[in-house]
């Protein structure tokens, strides 16, 4: 059976601070979304989401697509970018303009996005996207395609999701040195979400981890979309920092203990085992770590505490981001945990004890072609930048005349409803 024909292609970069991910997928004519080569290097002149070195972040971005390519035989011109770092922030605003009962039209809908760009409050900072989440008759909401219905009032909540503008500035030069044009600079909240959160889920609300290398991201979703977000400088490079620290190892051997034998989870077997510092083919290379034996092995009860002891510390910030998000009472429940660090063995056990909710590990769903070292959390939202560009979002400032990158208070007199939902939701 001939395989469904490719009618479009879409190239996306994830810039983290770990690694620099790049992925070619298409999309097939019976509206299929395939991966057709995905390639992750390690990341350079990235700290903590910023570009640090132009020139460094450059050549890594263009390492990663080039292979991407290879694989996938298909050459991109232009990609979609994930940021998570850039001071990310997320806003709810609302606009609602006269129908008088008639039947609503098309450029009844145009008018009222037309008008929702006045609304937005960006206080000098970069909008990235600005979406209509939903739409509402006469105050009901939920409504997605408003089009042929009557009203006296119709209304729009708009998701705003902004960053500072030269971090954003440097991340897209470090692209676009790479000789590629930039589609877009898409928040990995947003990206994330698409990959790893069900529809019903964003409807219900739920709250979306991403434990980065050195950032971890916390949202909420509601009425399906996002309403807020709180970014915590911390991440799963930190525990490796700290292993080291720990046992006066270099920061790879560190890595490769937290993945290989680390948990979140102690048991009492832990104590009687001894876990090799060295990879396989390198004993007798290097100093002895600290508290080893005379084999370089060290305790993993005293691995597993380093772990814990830092993760304490990040679940409580994470706690605190969800309190001050109103992620509590009956409809806070569900929190997904994704990126790099999820991967953690334990962590959603480790993390539901912690908050008293239901935790699970959030990782791409249902994608064709994805490989099986890219189906994971850290890949999330790579996976999800693909499938954001191929549901094609309106972007309200794509409406009229075209915008610039910053948007200014006109004063409607209509107040940014940042949290509304949440207030109604949770």
């Amino acid at each position: 059976m001939a395989q469904p024909r490719i009618s479009k292609v879409f190239g996306a970069v994830n810039i983290g601070s770990f690694r620099i991910s790049a992925m070619v997928a298409g999309l097939t004519e019976t509206g299929e979304m395939v991966v057709l080569g995905s390639f992750h290097r390690a990341a350079q002149g990235i700290k903590r989401g910023y570009v640090t070195d132009m020139q460094a972040a450059t050549y890594a971005v263009r390492d990663a697509v080039e292979r991407a390519e290879r694989i996938a035989n298909t050459a991109v011109t232009s990609v979609w970018i994930g940021a998570s770092g850039a001071g990310l922030a997320s806003q709810v605003a609302q606009v609602e303009v006269d129908i008088g009962g008639r039947r609503i039209e098309a450029e009844d809908i145009e008018h009222l996005l037309v008008s929702a760009r006045d609304v937005i409050q960006p206080d000098g900072r970069m909008v990235l996207h600005a979406q209509p989440a939903h739409y509402t008759l006469d105050g009901a909401d939920g409504v997605a395609d408003p089009k042929g219905l009557h009203a006296e009032r119709l209304g729009v909540d708009i998701h705003v999701m902004l960053a500072d503008g030269a971090p954003v500035r440097n991340i897209t030069e470090a692209v676009q040195n790479a000789h590629l044009d930039v589609e877009a600079v898409i928040g990995s909240p947003i990206a994330a979400g698409h990959a790893c959160l069900t529809a019903e889920e964003r409807e219900l609300g739920v709250a979306l981890v991403e434990f980065g290398a050195e950032v971890t991201n916390v949202s909420v979703y509601a009425a399906g979309m996002l309403l807020g977000l709180v970014t915590i400088p911390m991440g799963s490079g930190d525990i490796t920092d700290a292993v080291a620290s720990a046992f006066g190892i270099r920061r790879f051997q560190a890595e490769r203990l937290k993945c290989v034998h680390g948990s979140a989870i102690a048991s009492p077997a832990d104590h009687r085992e001894m876990i090799p510092v060295n990879a396989p083919g390198e004993e007798g290379s290097g100093p002895l770590a600290r508290h080893a034996d005379d084999k370089n092995r060290v305790p993993r009860a005293e691995l597993i505490s380093v772990i814990t002891t830092h993760l304490a510390r990040w679940m409580e910030e994470v706690n605190k981001a969800l309190k001050g998000l109103g992620f509590t009472g009956q409809r806070g429940q569900l929190v997904v945990l994704t990126g790099g660090g999820a991967e953690l063995a334990g962590l959603a056990d480790y993390a539901q004890a912690s908050l008293g909710k239901p935790v699970r590990i959030g990782k791409p769903l249902h994608i064709k072609g994805l490989a099986e070292a890219h189906a994971t959390p850290g890949f999330s939202t790579l996976a999800g930048l693909v499938l954001y560009a191929a549901a094609d979002p309106i972007d309200i400032r794509a409406i009229g005349p075209r915008q610039q990158d910053t948007f200014r208070y006109a004063g409607m007199g209509l107040v940014n409803r940042v949290f509304r939902a949440v207030k109604e939701y949770f």
